[in-house]
């Protein structure tokens, strides 16, 4: 799917008499609950707020505050978007939840969309405002961490009037989702080779392989720069992917939207490993 990533800065007022696409869309897979009311491509309102473990008591309150402050009823929602993951498993689980349970009470209809997709979004050359006028392509690359040196990640090719997936998302070893970038970038003509590799999201925990892929790829390809943008999750990108969606005529049926974990949570690794040690 081909998305047009440009969205009006700031924020503006509700148009009642617009017939663009309204959308409620909100994303709790990080520890942000990231929510935003989008008309078109303008903002009407957005919420992001640093709630870990907390997110089951805010998420509802929040998305009633996000409306009401911007004048807009349930019922004049086109339909709703939600980050489905991966992420943190119990913040996909309660999202996903609270989404299914407001579709079918307000009898609106339901996307689901990538939470990695909506972090790269915002945090490559669409969302960060110092490169929004370049004209280059770039790679985004988002990470969140998954622990034992693993990462929540995906690959997309971008720039400020298309953006389009490159790799699946998936739970993957950093250092051998590096290695697995360079073999991409090595495969290609270099006519077609991104200006910028851009790593957003949570890179803190793995610098060291970013920097060990900065030097091997500065040897293999030298044109080729590398970029470290950390990003907390934004509604707005999440509801931006979520109107792509809806404008389309697309819809989750929401009784079986599931999320995606990418990998089971780790009382149930554990829970696996033991029985299996008692069989």
């Amino acid at each position: 799917m081909k998305v047009h990533t440009g969205l009006q800065k700031g924020l503006h007022p509700y148009q009642p008499e617009s017939d663009e696409p309204l959308v409620l869309a909100f994303d709790t897979a990080t520890a942000a609950i990231a929510a935003a009311l989008l008309q078109g491509d303008r903002v009407l309102g957005e919420v992001q707020s640093l709630a870990e473990r907390n997110h089951s008591v805010h998420i509802i309150p929040q998305l009633q505050q996000l409306l009401q402050e911007a004048g807009v009823t349930p019922q004049s929602l086109t339909g709703l978007a939600v980050g489905v993951g991966p992420g943190s498993y119990t913040g996909v689980r309660i999202a996903v939840t609270a989404a299914k349970t407001l579709a079918w009470v307000w009898d609106k209809p339901l996307v689901g969309v990538s939470s990695l997709e909506q972090l790269a979004l915002g945090g490559g050359p669409v969302g960060d405002s110092q490169s929004a006028g370049d004209s280059v392509m770039e790679w985004g690359v988002p990470l969140m961490d998954a622990r034992r040196g693993q990462v929540y990640t995906a690959a997309f090719s971008a720039d400020p009037d298309q953006w389009m997936r490159l790799a699946e998302d998936r739970i993957r070893l950093m250092r051998d989702w590096c290695g697995e970038l360079l073999g991409r970038l090595d495969a290609i003509d270099a006519d077609a080779q991104p200006a910028c590799v851009r790593f957003t999201g949570d890179p803190a925990l793995h610098i060291a392989e970013i920097e060990a892929f900065e030097a091997e790829l500065n040897r293999r390809h030298p044109s080729i720069r590398v970029a470290v943008s950390p990003h907390v999750s934004e509604g707005r990108w999440a509801a931006l992917l979520g109107s792509v969606r809806l404008f389309a005529g697309e819809r989750d049926e929401a009784h079986d939207l599931i999320p995606n974990y990418t990998q089971l949570a780790e009382a149930e690794v554990k829970l696996q490993a033991r029985l299996r040690e008692g069989s």
